[in-house]
């Protein structure tokens, strides 16, 4: 997990990063039309980023600005490393059904990007939201090892595994008896290289970032993870919260506090799907 601060570094050094990635062909907004989803999900095919001229993974962080319809998304990143067992059996909670239980009340619909570690800890939970048409299930790696050198203390993947590592998410998912996975990957801690984008580009799917920090990992107000939301939101804004009891404790009430606000604002929640389609058609 990453402490709100290093979360919004993370945002700005993303920014530099993107730039870097074109000069070595990351995809530009240009590549961005529907293409097939991955082997590793089913066949109804939600909307992906097409690769660029470099065969690369495209990166999405936002819809469309434009237009009468101001969207946003909100997700919620499901976090479990692999070497957390221990944790979790002596009663650390990587959950949190309380935060579920209050989208649904609150009729918000939402993407979930959940470790692997995460579904085979919480099968019923990954079932359960997997199933409920309100919310999506998107992929965020099986082991949270980083795909980059110096990501937030994170273990480093080997390059040769990172595309079995995000393929046995899926699996994991599939097992779990999530009945429709999307072909959309989160990297752990948002850190990605020209390298990652290559390893992953046969796996189909977009990468999704973000472009509001809402930083409630490790906050203890909720009020001010309220207002980093609500002031930064834009028109096809995602913004990137946490589905982990322990190290996001005030999520829920944050949220509850977040929806009613942008709705009197004039905002429709929607899933990533929704914001991926919109910006795949707008090309």
């Amino acid at each position: 997990m990453i402490s709100p601060a290093r979360r919004i570094t993370a945002l700005c050094a993303l920014g530099a990063l993107g730039a870097a990635l074109v000069a070595c062909g990351a995809p530009q907004s240009a590549s961005r039309t529907v293409v097939t989803r991955p082997s590793t999900v089913t066949a109804s095919r939600p909307p992906t980023l097409a690769p660029g001229p470099a065969g690369l993974t495209p990166v999405f962080e936002h819809g469309p600005r434009t237009g009468t319809d101001k969207t946003v998304a909100l997700t919620f990143d499901a976090d479990m490393t692999a070497g957390q067992g221990a944790r979790a059996a002596a009663g650390e909670r990587f959950d949190n059904p309380e935060l579920i239980a209050a989208l649904r009340q609150l009729k918000v619909p939402a993407t979930v990007f959940m470790t692997g570690r995460w579904a085979e800890e919480y099968p019923i939970q990954a079932r359960s939201i997997g199933r409920d048409p309100l919310f999506e299930v998107a992929n965020h790696s099986y082991s949270h090892y980083a795909f980059t050198d110096d990501c937030y203390g994170l273990p480093t993947m080997a390059p040769e595994r990172m595309r079995a590592d995000l393929e046995r998410a899926y699996t994991v998912f599939r097992e779990a008896g999530v009945p429709e996975p999307m072909p959309y990957f989160r990297f752990p801690g948002g850190c990605y290289d020209g390298r990652a984008l290559r390893r992953l580009n046969a796996s189909g799917v977009t990468a999704v970032q973000w472009d509001v920090v809402s930083g409630d990992a490790f906050a203890t107000d909720a009020d001010a993870v309220a207002r980093e939301v609500v002031e930064g939101v834009r028109p096809g804004s995602v913004v990137v919260m946490h589905c982990t009891r322990s190290a996001a404790p005030v999520t829920e009430r944050a949220v509850r506090m977040i929806v009613p606000e942008l709705r009197k604002r004039g905002f429709r929640f929607v899933k990533v799907s929704e914001l991926v389609g919109a910006a795949a058609a707008a090309q």
